[in-house]
């Protein structure tokens, strides 16, 4: 089971790759995670948002679970598993988050309840009753897809929960952590890519970030650097990867990133399951062009 000393530096959120006829591609899968591997991140996201959590059913994530507890021992390499678990409904959210702990989940990543709008104090004891399972509970602010934003007294009060061990801020700016960290805070995560540096420049303990699927080590580097004080370094090099990043994010997330990947041949297809689709071809050629760009500078 994760801490909160455990939520430092990289954590990679996984897609799930299909086949195209939509089932998942098994084989892609295993190689996508064995390529993760390779990295020296600190763990792996299953079932967030970047693998399409509303389209892939619970039987499926335990596949997923297994085969990358498999993947691990391949590889030798152990690392935190973190399962997403969150829904609107707060009986769903428990059954999910029970089951994760059975499948060998070391914490939950546990959206704000999302459509229905809850009261901020319903959400409180939303989090209050998921908290009573006994499984680590990484809470998960995102507004511009929940349609609620939460204050900084209700984070505060849902951190306090002992079972809550962390946020994952993808508030959309930095207001948040910079209000979080004047005080007394458990760790904050970035979720919100583009401000990775911005984020660890206040206080951010690392991040939660599909970009990291693609030139992992430089965002690993990033962290390494901020970590030692030197953030000019590793603004310079975050630098290089913003234009991509900005591009993986223009169109719906995992969208632009399955493409790539597709491209690289790290999966075989780039399959979304409906109501996902594909990107459009202008944003094809932008990945293309921003990626060679990146390897480029890599090689000089």
């Amino acid at each position: 089971m994760l801490s909160e000393s455990d939520l430092r530096g990289i954590y990679v959120p996984v897609i799930t790759p299909f086949l195209s006829n939509e089932e998942i591609d098994l084989d892609s899968f295993r190689n996508y995670i064995g390529a993760l591997l390779a990295h020296e991140i600190q763990g792996l996201v299953i079932n967030g948002t970047t693998g399409e959590s509303p389209t892939v059913s619970w039987d499926e994530v335990e596949e997923l679970v297994q085969i990358t507890k498999t993947s691990m021992m391949v590889h030798k390499k152990k690392l935190p598993l973190i399962i997403g678990t969150g829904t609107n409904s707060t009986a769903s959210t428990i059954r999910r988050t029970e089951l994760a702990g059975k499948t060998g989940a070391d914490a939950v990543l546990v959206v704000i309840p999302y459509y229905s709008r809850p009261s901020q104090a319903g959400i409180v004891e939303h989090f209050r009753r998921i908290a009573q399972v006994g499984v680590p509970i990484i809470l998960y602010e995102i507004p511009s897809r929940t349609g609620i934003q939460l204050t900084v007294d209700t984070i505060r009060r849902i951190m306090d929960l002992n079972e809550v061990i962390g946020l994952k801020d993808s508030s959309g700016g930095i207001r948040l952590i910079s209000e979080l960290t004047r005080l007394d805070t458990k760790p904050i995560l970035c979720g919100e890519d583009i401000l990775f540096h911005a984020m660890l420049s206040q206080g951010a303990s690392g991040g939660i970030l599909a970009s990291a699927n693609i030139n992992t080590s430089a965002f690993i580097e990033v962290f390494r650097l901020a970590c030692q004080g030197d953030f000019y370094k590793a603004k310079k090099i975050f630098d290089t990867l913003q234009p991509l990043i900005q591009k993986l994010f223009q169109e719906s997330n995992p969208s632009p990133l399955k493409w790539l990947l597709a491209q690289q041949g790290v999966i075989s297809f780039n399959t979304l399951r409906s109501p996902m689709g594909s990107i459009s071809p202008e944003l094809q050629a932008g990945l293309k062009a921003e990626y060679d760009k990146i390897q480029n500078l890599v090689k000089q």
